[in-house]
């Protein structure tokens, strides 16, 4: 794949990936945030509106770092908290008695264990091409060069 086609692909999936925490933030945790907060100390959460607001920069960060691929492995590694965090507190599968709400749970907690391993991909690969992290690298050349 040619390196500027490979770039925008890689922008194009950072924009996709990151979607969900930029809008859970801005569409719904900061909107919302008292009544996220009670949601949060329902689920036994400690100290829910610190770490909502914690939660909020954690997905925002994070979010814009893997974005513009600016520090994105310490952006990815943010994200990666706060997935961790709320699939404990939020997915908890095994503890549902109901099966259609165990199933339900199954399913956010198995789309949360797919992101951990996308933002693991990105603290291990960094993000690509066309990244403010990777500006100014010299392009590889081809042995055939």
């Amino acid at each position: 794949m040619p390196r500027t086609v490979q770039g925008i692909v890689a922008v194009l999936g950072r924009v996709l990936l990151c979607t969900i925490f930029l809008m859970a933030a801005v569409g719904n945790k900061i909107p919302n945030f008292s009544a996220v907060a009670g949601f949060m100390a329902k689920a036994g959460v400690p100290a829910p509106q610190v770490m909502l607001a914690g939660a909020i920069v954690f997905l925002i960060a994070g979010s814009v770092s893997v974005v513009l691929g600016y520090k994105a492995r310490i952006g990815a590694a943010l994200l990666l908290v706060f997935l961790v965090l709320a699939t404990y507190y939020f997915h908890a599968f095994w503890t549902a008695t109901d099966p259609q709400a165990k199933q339900e749970q199954m399913i956010q907690f198995m789309k949360n264990l797919g992101l951990m391993g996308a933002m693991l991909l990105i603290i291990a690969n960094g993000t690509g091409p066309l990244s403010l992290d990777n500006r100014g690298a010299e392009t590889p050349r081809s042995p055939a060069e």
